[in-house]
């Protein structure tokens, strides 16, 4: 992103070196920015020695400075960071603030802005691809990995698509999108708020930022989406995954989550002014994303399909309803110590095969059910199943859990996943 003189001359105290920590160091520091940064880990510090001083802003008079950055990651619910910037009446900020404090700066363009506990970033994505396919200039940046301050600015009349989690909108006081989405809320995070409720509140700061006349498209399937839709001002879209579609054209977009994404992202793409032929070229071509209901094999007429990011039982849940007979491979660390998310489409698994931490549990809670194999690691998981299951019927890793008892990430346990349905005799 191109240096912006509003922050020219300024003080900032940057926590967090990840990738939007370096990020917004880089940015700060070519647009003439005094930064202080810190981070607990030597080798980060390293990276950005040459363009900020290296100092723990809990050791700073932060009255001194015009803003604190802090990465999403860092839990502000609980860190002394948060009260040692209000002391100091010292905003507590994020890249996304950033961003949206340069916007003036950058050729006129629109910004669509995507938040909801489950289908963020398919939505973004699949946005990003319509809107590409349109051929018009476009960035994807945000929540789904790529910080938007590290990305080329875009000439005038381009999108940029922000995946938002909570996190971020937490950060951001200015973020006006031209197009604001909220897919759905269920409990999730709830380590980083005082209750649920307070985690809806923030998805609807999103729509609080807005102006009126800007679009809102709220999914209204869960009654917190419901109450955001119906105290938004202005022009407000509501849309359900109940609607009926015809998926049949979308290889990557299958299951009524998917239904309910591709309709967040139509409603979003009409309000751009894109065409019909492009939207639906744009669905026909889209290739999904990686770990997200991927398909990594198709062996003597078994699928195999990789939802690692199914990282909770009300994200598993649309990918047990997409296909009529599962073989399902679940567990990990628990977010939850229930499937009852799950359950109404326990009639569509044949049989579970369950791995990590939550083996034993969820072999107890699923007996009733079904039939049930205690494999303990996935690799043992797709080997009994692809063994059970007959041509017609999928073998589907969705774990409704965290990855970190046996993975750093989800993105590892997919790809483990994969290696072990391409080591398949």
């Amino acid at each position: 992103m191109k240096p912006a003189r509003a922050f020219a001359g300024k003080r900032y105290a940057v926590l967090g070196l990840a990738r939007t920590g370096i990020s917004v160091v880089d940015y700060l520091w070519n647009s003439s920015a005094s930064v202080t940064a810190w981070d607990d880990r030597e080798e980060a510090r390293a990276l950005v020695q040459d363009k900020a001083t290296l100092r723990d802003p809990l050791e700073l008079d932060l009255a001194k400075y015009d803003g604190v950055v802090v990465s999403p990651g860092v839990p502000i619910n609980r860190h002394p960071i948060a009260q040692k910037a209000r002391e100091a009446e010292t905003p507590l900020i994020g890249d996304i603030e950033l961003f949206a404090q340069a916007r003036a700066e950058l050729p006129p363009h629109k910004v669509v802005g995507i938040t909801g506990t489950n289908g963020k970033s398919t939505t973004a994505t699949l946005i990003h691809h319509i809107v590409k396919t349109a051929g018009i200039p476009t960035r994807l940046g945000g929540n789904i990995g790529k910080p938007i301050l590290g990305e080329q600015e875009l000439p005038e009349g381009g999108v940029y698509v922000l995946e938002l989690s909570s996190f971020q909108i937490d950060l951001t006081q200015s973020l006006d999108c031209d197009v604001a989405i909220l897919l759905n809320i269920t409990p999730d995070h709830l380590d980083r708020y005082d209750d649920f409720e307070a985690y809806a509140a923030s998805k609807a700061r999103l729509f609080a930022m807005q102006s009126d006349d800007h679009v809102k498209i709220i999914a209204i399937d869960d009654e917190p989406s419901q109450a955001i839709a119906a105290g938004a001002k202005g022009a407000v879209i509501q849309i359900s995954a109940g609607t009926c579609m015809d998926q049949s054209n979308w290889p990557a977009l299958q299951g009524s989550h998917n239904a309910q994404n591709a309709i967040a992202a139509m409603s979003a793409a009409r309000r751009l002014g894109i065409g019909e032929e492009a939207i639906e070229e744009a669905l026909r071509t889209f290739p999904g994303l990686p770990h997200r209901m991927e398909r990594v094999g198709d062996r003597n007429g078994i699928l195999f399909v990789n939802d690692s990011k199914a990282t909770n039982p009300t994200s598993t849940a649309p990918a047990l309803a997409a296909y009529p007979a599962v073989h399902w491979i679940l567990g990990g660390r628990a977010k939850a110590d229930d499937l009852d998310a799950c359950e109404p489409y326990f009639g569509h698994v044949r049989a579970a095969y369950t791995i990590g931490e939550t083996a034993d549990m969820f072999e107890q809670l699923l007996k009733p059910w079904m039939p049930v194999s205690n494999c303990g690691t996935i690799r043992k998981a797709v080997q009994i199943a692809a063994q059970a299951a007959r041509p017609g019927e999928t073998v589907l890793l969705s774990p409704a859990c965290a990855s970190f008892d046996q993975y750093r990430d989800f993105e590892e346990r997919g790809d483990d996943f994969r290696a072990a349905v391409g080591g398949l005799s």
